[in-house]
């Protein structure tokens, strides 16, 4: 059975991109821009990874915006929940003043534009390795 990734991302070339990929690569995609639909499936589902875009313009939790860090913290921030979450964001935490990484509880991030989609999957796979010892 393919081993599903939820892929929290509003662009729909971004989206197109990630389903190909993932796809591709024997995974099965599981496309959302509704936090409150993201946050059903992480509980009713076996997710193995979360791929969660920072700067999300079109997602909503009951009712009001908001974005991948805090919707990450949420998810990462839940005792019955235990799924790795991997951000994709255009900044760089290492800037001063950009704390959105730790703020997130998120397990890893990549900085965009994603170039080298092998880097992508590497980081994938070793979240996956990490969660399921």
């Amino acid at each position: 059975m393919k081993k599903k990734i939820i892929v929290v991302e509003d662009d729909p070339f971004s989206q197109n991109f990630y389903n190909i990929i993932l796809s591709k690569t024997g995974f099965e995609a599981i496309i959302i821009e509704n936090a409150d639909e993201v946050l059903n499936r992480v509980r009713t589902d076996s997710i193995a990874v979360i791929i969660m875009d920072i700067n999300l313009k079109n997602t909503y939790l009951e009712g009001k915006k908001i974005d991948g860090a805090i919707l990450s913290k949420i998810i990462k921030s839940d005792k019955n929940l235990h799924i790795p979450v991997l951000i994709i964001t255009a900044f760089s935490p290492s800037i001063k003043g950009n704390t959105f990484f730790e703020e997130s509880l998120a397990d890893d991030y990549i900085i965009k534009p994603i170039i080298d989609y092998n880097i992508l999957l590497q980081k994938i796979n070793e979240l996956i390795d990490i969660y399921e010892r």
